[in-house]
């Protein structure tokens, strides 16, 4: 689960928008364990992070990586390497 969080939470990071880097610099990763069930979960402190993330507030990035939905896509985008990784750890 880690290697997942870290793979997925490393390209949304890429996608983050950086201005004083305070909402790149408030994200953090979770990981709970309920009997054999285990979740992970990124996200970001920063109060203002579900607005730079929703589609539907219009805003102009300086970063050239910067994306809108910037943690859905960071996941998106890498999950055949979650995929691989959760397969490999699986294995051992």
């Amino acid at each position: 689960m880690q290697s997942a969080l870290l793979i997925g939470g490393s390209q949304a990071a890429l996608y983050t928008p950086i201005d004083t880097s305070t909402l790149l610099n408030s994200q953090y990763r979770d990981i709970s364990v309920n009997g054999s069930r285990i979740t992970g979960r990124v996200g970001y402190s920063a109060n203002y992070a579900v607005y730079v993330h929703d589609p539907n507030i219009p805003q102009k990035f300086r970063r050239a990586t910067a994306q809108k939905e910037f943690l859905t896509k960071g996941f998106e985008d890498t999950k055949a390497q979650i995929d691989r990784a959760i397969k490999k750890e699986m294995q051992l």
